[in-house]
């Protein structure tokens, strides 16, 4: 990034770090005691500096720039308006809402759930869903896909139930490589003790299945909240009504669905096929 370059010409991730260089200046402080203070190496202090660290910098930088500069919230607030850029403004409420639950109960019904993809699986997703649009938007999108992966970095993460209906895995999503990858990612993650995987077959017909995928996040002090995709994007809903309705659906689900250890093994004889 040139120093000269006008602020209107810099993307979000140059000014984040332009900004971070010039009050780093104005605190007198060398970009060697920036990265002590903030745990990281003086070339990722460099990098992100020049907006030219990919996917981006993390919230942990941010926050520990916050501290190091004595700006409050000032950075934290950056990076998260940068990562809520890169997503649809329906979905960011339910964003939101995620880092916060203890339980998330999620059953896809045709591709696999967005916290569980690889990034091969969701560039393909979004370059087949959004065409004609730019390579770097698409990456902006998929980065920001993947970074909702730190959720289970926490001290405490949130447990995690998933189910995919079995189309999730014989949808060929960018050909055999990726989705190769995809299932072996899904193994890794179901090793996890945080993590419940289950595959509905189709052996299963409808169980009380629902078209559209949906997701409940449960917290520990507020109601369970339904998220639902829809024709125009997801929504969040508190009803108690419907909560219940999507509670027993899952439940169905859950009796229908393969064994955590059947499931396993179907994804792995998939995996097979993928790789052959």
């Amino acid at each position: 990034m040139d120093e000269t370059t006008p602020p209107e010409h810099l993307n979000p991730l140059q000014r984040f770090g332009r900004d971070v260089r010039e009050v780093r200046l104005a605190r007198k402080l060398t970009q060697k005691h920036l990265a002590k203070s903030t745990g990281y190496s003086d070339g990722y202090v460099s990098k992100v500096e020049s907006g030219t660290l990919l996917p981006r910098p993390s919230m942990k930088f941010a926050k520990g720039c916050d501290v190091a500069f004595g700006t409050g919230k000032l950075f934290t607030g950056m990076l998260e308006r940068i990562e809520e850029g890169d997503h649809p403004s329906w979905f960011v409420p339910y964003l939101n809402l995620e880092k916060k639950a203890t339980r998330i109960l999620d059953y896809s019904a045709n591709l696999v759930m967005g916290l569980l993809q690889t990034e091969a699986y969701a560039r393909a997703v979004f370059r087949a869903s959004h065409p004609r649009e730019d390579a770097d938007l698409i990456e902006g999108r998929v980065a920001a896909r993947v970074r909702r992966r730190e959720l289970f970095e926490q001290e405490n993460p949130p447990l995690l139930w998933v189910i995919l209906q079995e189309g999730c895995l014989r949808t060929a999503v960018g050909g055999s490589d990726v989705m190769a990858g995809q299932l072996e990612y899904l193994l890794e993650v179901a090793a996890s003790p945080h993590v419940d995987l289950q595959i509905l077959p189709f052996s299963a017909g409808a169980p009380g299945a629902h078209e559209r995928p949906f997701t409940l996040l449960a917290f520990d002090d507020s109601p369970t909240v339904l998220y639902a995709d829809g024709p125009q994007g997801g929504k969040l809903y508190d009803s108690d009504p419907t909560v219940s309705l999507h509670l027993d659906s899952y439940d169905r689900l859950r009796a229908h669905a393969l064994s955590p250890t059947e499931s396993l093994a179907l994804i792995k004889s998939l995996l097979k096929e993928y790789r052959s």
